[in-house]
């Protein structure tokens, strides 16, 4: 499997996304910010997600407009919080992250969790900046099948991407068929469980095997499933560790035990909760 930091994943509508990204959850100082992007751009991150949520937009935006890379060469994504969703509240949340993040486009806007009360309307604000050229690419985070197609049912544009937490302990293997078979890519968050499986005895075993840590392997098996993955650090040593996992391979039996590791283990809310509680 010849894979590269540069590799990158096509969506459903051919834009592709750099399948290495950097996460930027619990990020907002704006220092640690700066310093976090630049040394994931020094080790070759190109992709950057952020959200609404996070409360670092501006943050993150900063650190971009300094980071002496060229906006096309960039992939930002960014997602409608709760409290924003519906439709002209979507389109307004939308037009805000831009000015956070003092850019004139995103790459990827997501629906970060599916809501009962604003459902459809807030997908209809997404296909609008769609259809305008607004944002490259249209998403959505957390959507079980069950919402997938209640969406279906009303949309004119189909999710081209469902980012989902997904880990050893959380393979979500029904719903990964489910997003292969409808041709919508597969973007991993908590991509460690937040760091739940480093002392797995499993991991360790394969990490001493190729003198990689577990968070290397575990990183490793996402790439090799084909999922877009996020980690995300403020240490610089641990982003450029994150991205040194080209340089192995988990054999096929390494990727069928680690399979097996499911607990359904969930790190954040059961979807289904969240969209008949309107939130958290």
């Amino acid at each position: 499997m010849n894979l590269s930091i540069n590799t990158k994943i096509d969506l459903g509508n051919n834009v592709a996304m750099q399948q290495l990204g950097f996460g930027t959850y619990k990020l907002t100082d704006l220092d640690q910010v700066i310093k976090a992007v630049n040394t994931a751009i020094k080790v070759g991150y190109r992709s950057f997600d952020t959200a609404e949520l996070y409360q670092n937009e501006k943050q993150l935006g900063q650190a971009i407009k300094q980071c002496g890379v060229d906006r096309k060469d960039l992939f930002i994504t960014s997602k409608i919080s709760n409290q924003n969703q519906g439709y002209e509240k979507t389109l307004a949340g939308y037009e805000q992250t831009l000015k956070d993040l003092q850019l004139d486009y995103l790459d990827l806007f997501l629906v970060h969790w599916p809501l009962n009360s604003t459902f459809f309307e807030t997908w209809r604000a997404f296909e609008k900046l769609y259809e305008e050229k607004r944002v490259r690419a249209i998403g959505v985070c957390n959507f079980h099948i069950s919402h997938l197609e209640l969406l279906a049912s009303q949309a004119n544009i189909k999710p081209m991407i469902n980012q989902i937490e997904i880990h050893p302990y959380l393979t979500q293997i029904d719903l990964v068929r489910y997003l292969h078979q409808h041709d919508i890519a597969i973007e991993a968050w908590s991509p460690l469980a937040r760091n739940k499986v480093l002392s797995d005895p499993l991991l360790v075993n394969i990490g001493d095997r190729y003198n990689k840590s577990v968070s290397q392997v575990t990183l490793r098996w996402h790439l090799q499933n084909g999922y877009i993955v996020i980690p995300k650090s403020s240490h610089p040593d641990r982003i450029a560790e994150n991205a040194n996992i080209y340089d192995f391979e988990l054999t096929a039996d390494e990727m069928r035990k680690i399979n097996c590791l499911n607990q359904n283990y969930r790190t954040g809310p059961n979807p289904d909760d969240v969209y008949t509680k309107n939130g958290f």
